[in-house]
C-alpha cells in the first residue's frame, strides 16, 4: 500500500468498511499507517475520485483524510488539523447512524487520536507564527472529542457487547490529556462521575484502566487529596506493563511524592532502577528533620520538579521534616514537657533565621492539629506538653 494507487486504497479501505472490519479501517486511517508516505496519495483535491467509492458522509471522511496526507507531506499541520476535523465530524455522523453495533470504535480511537496530536503540532505552529493563543487549537478538539464521547455514553439501546460506552474511556483519556495539558483540571470532574456511573468501569480494557487511574491519581493529588491518589496511581504503576518503563517512571514522578507525604519512603534502589534519583536527594532530609538539607536539594533539582509540576506538591514536606525535626528534639531533652524555646532554636540551626516562638507555636498548632504530635501548648508556660504514650505517631498510621 506505501506504493499503490490511489484507486488502489480506496478499493482497500471501500472493502474493510463494507466489510465491517474495523481494525483493518482504523488501520488504513490511522497516520501510524505506511500509506501517509505514498507520494500518489499526497493530493490536494481529491473529491471526485473519492465519491465514485464512498456515500455521504465517508466520501467527505475519506477526501479530508487524503487532504491532511498531503498537508502532513507539505508540514502543515495547521491545515492537517483542519482536515482532521472534517474527517471525525463527518465520521460522528456515520458512527450515529449505525444501530446496535459497535464495529467502527477502532476507526474513532484512531481518528481522534490522530485529531488530538495534529491539534498540539497545530499550536506550536501557530504559536511560532504569533497567532492564537497558546492550547487554543487543543481546547477546540476537545470540543469535537466530547462531542464523540457524547455519542457512546447516550448509547442505551443496544446490547452491552454492541454498546458504543465501550468507546467512553478511550475518549476520556484523550480529553484528560488535553486537560492536563491546557491546565483546566476542572474539566475532568464530569469525565470522572461518567465512569463511577457506568457499569462497564470494571470491564474496559486493562490499558486504558492505567491510563485513567494515572490522570485521576495525578489529580487527586493536586487536590490533596492524598489517600485517594495514592490508590489510583498504586492501581496504575502496578497493572501497567513491565516493559513499559518509560510509563512506569512517569507514573512513579506522581506517585513518589504522594507516598512520602503518606509516610512512605521509597527505596534508593527503585529510585535508581527508574532513573529518579532526584527524589533520593529529598528522602534522606526528609527522614532525618533536616530542614537545611532539604532546601538544597529542592533548589538543585528545581528545574526537574517544576518541569513534572510536583514542586508545590514536595514543599509539603516540609511539615513532615518540621514533625522529624521536633520528634528529635524530644528525643534529646527526654521530657514530656517541652519549652518552645528549644523548638525555635532548633529551627534557627536550620537556616530559619527569621523564625520566633510564636511562628513556632503556630507550626506546632499546625502539627498537632494534623495529628503528627499527640499534645497540647501551654501558652502560659511556653511549653508543649506531650502525651506520654507515642507522642509522635507513625505518618502511615494517620487516616
Amino acid at each position: 500500500m506505501a506504493h499503490g494507487t490511489l484507486a488502489d486504497y480506496l478499493s482497500e479501505l471501500q472493502a474493510v468498511i463494507e466489510t465491517k472490519e474495523g481494525l483493518l479501517a482504523a488501520e488504513l486511517l490511522s497516520f501510524k499507517h505506511p500509506h501517509i508516505v505514498n507520494p500518489r496519495l499526497k493530493i490536494a483535491n481529491p473529491e471526485t475520485q473519492v465519491e465514485r467509492y464512498f456515500d455521504p458522509p465517508y466520501d467527505e471522511m475519506v477526501a479530508a483524510h487524503i487532504r491532511a496526507v498531503w498537508s502532513i507531506s507539505n508540514h502543515d499541520f495547521i491545515e492537517a488539523y483542519g482536515c482532521q476535523t472534517i474527517v471525525v465530524q463527518s465520521f460522528c455522523k456515520a458512527l450515529q447512524s449505525q444501530k446496535d453495533e459497535n464495529w467502527s470504535l477502532p476507526m474513532l480511537f484512531a481518528l481522534c487520536l490522530d485529531l488530538r496530536l495534529f491539534a498540539n503540532s497545530a499550536d506550536i505552529q501557530l504559536t511560532k507564527k504569533g497567532r492564537g493563543k497558546p492550547g487554543e487549537t487543543l481546547e477546540k478538539a476537545a470540543d469535537i472529542l466530547m462531542g464523540a464521547f457524547r455519542i457512546c455514553a447516550s448509547d442505551n439501546r443496544a446490547q452491552s457487547a454492541d454498546s458504543k460506552k465501550w468507546g467512553m474511556l478511550n475518549l476520556i483519556n484523550q480529553l484528560f490529556k488535553i486537560y492536563f495539558k491546557i491546565n483546566k483540571l476542572h474539566l475532568c470532574k464530569p469525565l470522572i462521575r461518567a465512569v463511577d456511573n457506568s457499569n462497564f468501569k470494571e470491564h474496559f480494557s486493562l490499558s486504558q484502566q492505567v491510563t485513567y487511574k494515572y490522570y485521576v491519581g495525578r489529580k487527586a493529588m493536586f487536590d490533596s487529596d492524598f489517600k485517594g491518589a495514592d490508590d489510583y496511581l498504586s492501581y496504575a504503576f502496578q497493572h501497567c506493563h513491565i516493559m513499559s518503563r518509560r510509563n512506569k517512571r512517569m507514573i512513579l514522578i506522581y506517585l513518589t511524592p504522594v507516598k512520602m507525604l503518606l509516610g512512605y519512603m521509597p527505596s534508593v534502589s527503585l529510585l535508581q532502577k527508574y532513573d529518579l534519583l532526584q527524589f533520593a536527594d529529598i528522602v534522606s532530609p526528609v527522614r532525618q528533620g533536616n530542614l537545611l538539607q532539604l532546601n538544597e536539594a529542592l533548589i538543585k533539582h528545581e528545574a526537574f520538579f517544576i518541569k513534572c509540576g510536583i514542586y508545590l506538591i514536595l514543599e509539603k514536606l516540609k511539615i513532615i521534616t518540621y514533625r522529624n525535626l521536633f520528634k528529635k528534639v524530644y528525643l534529646i531533652l527526654k521530657t514530656h514537657q517541652l519549652s518552645v524555646d528549644a523548638f525555635t532554636s532548633a529551627l534557627r540551626i536550620m537556616g530559619v533565621d527569621d523564625i520566633d516562638n510564636d511562628e513556632a507555636q503556630c507550626l506546632i498548632a499546625n502539627l498537632i492539629y494534623e495529628g503528627k504530635i499527640k499534645g497540647y501548648i501551654s501558652y502560659q508556660h511556653q511549653k508543649l506538653v506531650v502525651s506520654k504514650q507515642m507522642p509522635f505517631v507513625p505518618l502511615t498510621s494517620l487516616k
